[in-house]
């Protein structure tokens, strides 16, 4: 079983947090399911970039991403090589570092 590791984040995860978790679900899917609350304005469909995060290790082992992802990509905030999506990365059976975006473009952030 993979295990996730969510780097410190001032307001999602402040003292970051390690997680356990089965493969073939999403990074957002997982992180809400362990009460992360990354953001995911278009409720997880991948219509807008709120879910950003940056796989610090263990990049290699998620699927590649899907165009429609790497469009709204490249209008995230602090877009970087190992940027995904948490609502399309889909979890394999490494194990894995993320990284929580600092900001998101998201202007009217809203409680879900």
């Amino acid at each position: 079983m993979p295990t996730i590791t969510f780097l410190p984040h001032a307001d999602i995860c402040p003292q970051g947090k390690s997680i356990d978790i089965e493969p073939g679900i999403t990074i957002c899917d997982a992180a809400l399911e362990h009460d992360i609350e990354i953001e995911h304005a278009c409720e997880k469909s991948c219509a807008c970039t709120t879910c950003h995060i940056v796989v610090r290790e263990g990049f290699d082992s998620l699927e590649e991403a899907t165009e429609e992802e790497e469009d709204l990509l490249d209008k995230a905030w602090g877009l970087e090589p190992e940027s995904r999506l948490a609502c399309q990365a889909m979890i394999a059976d490494d194990d894995l570092v993320v990284e929580i975006p600092k900001y998101t473009i998201n202007h009217a952030k809203e409680n879900h």
